[in-house]
């Protein structure tokens, strides 16, 4: 089945995991600083920095109600309010919600699907949008693993982002690979 994915924010991230989905057969619609529409959306993907989130998403119409996919990172302080970006989206929008591709990096999107095993991506979120987002991060090229529910799971993404930053400081833009013992 198509989906009509509604992403805001064209950068590496938001535009990266457009044209995976694109490939994937989806329907998907960019919006920039110029917002838009977004009332025939079955998911919206939230991918700006953590700090234009307020404005990027005042300038999107259609959003109340819609699942979504919050992507957005933390660079600097955290802004007050709301524990983590995803509860501040979710705030914002009021449908259900996830973490999701917020570890993983965006300049290494076009390799995916050259690794030998398939990489892996955490995310976090409510039930009822859980099933749809490990469809789409399997159809981004990644392997789902589930972190819980995001409240804390997505703070818990968030403040994992300086380790992650520190890897890629050693080794570049990496992948990860969470398995079972006995899975490798």
């Amino acid at each position: 089945m198509t989906l009509k994915i509604t992403v805001i924010g064209r950068g590496r991230v938001g535009g990266g995991l457009a044209q995976l989905w694109r490939r994937a057969g989806h329907e998907v619609t960019g919006l920039g600083r110029d917002g838009g529409d977004a009332s025939d959306a079955d998911v919206v993907v939230v991918s700006v920095p953590g700090p234009a989130i307020a404005a990027a998403l005042a300038g999107v119409t259609g959003l109340a109600g819609k699942p979504t996919i919050d992507t957005c990172n933390i660079y600097g302080e955290r802004p007050t309010g709301h524990p983590s970006l995803t509860l501040q989206i979710k705030d914002i929008i009021g449908g259900p919600t996830a973490k999701s591709f917020s570890t993983n990096f965006a300049s290494a999107y076009d390799e995916i699907s050259k690794q030998r095993v398939t990489p892996t991506n955490l995310f976090a979120a409510e039930p009822e949008v859980r099933a749809l987002t490990e469809r789409l991060i399997i159809e981004a090229g990644y392997e789902p693993v589930f972190v819980g529910d995001i409240d804390p799971g997505a703070r818990l993404l968030e403040d994992g982002s300086g380790l992650t930053r520190a890897i890629a400081a050693e080794l570049g833009p990496f992948f990860y690979r969470y398995a079972s013992v006995g899975d490798l």
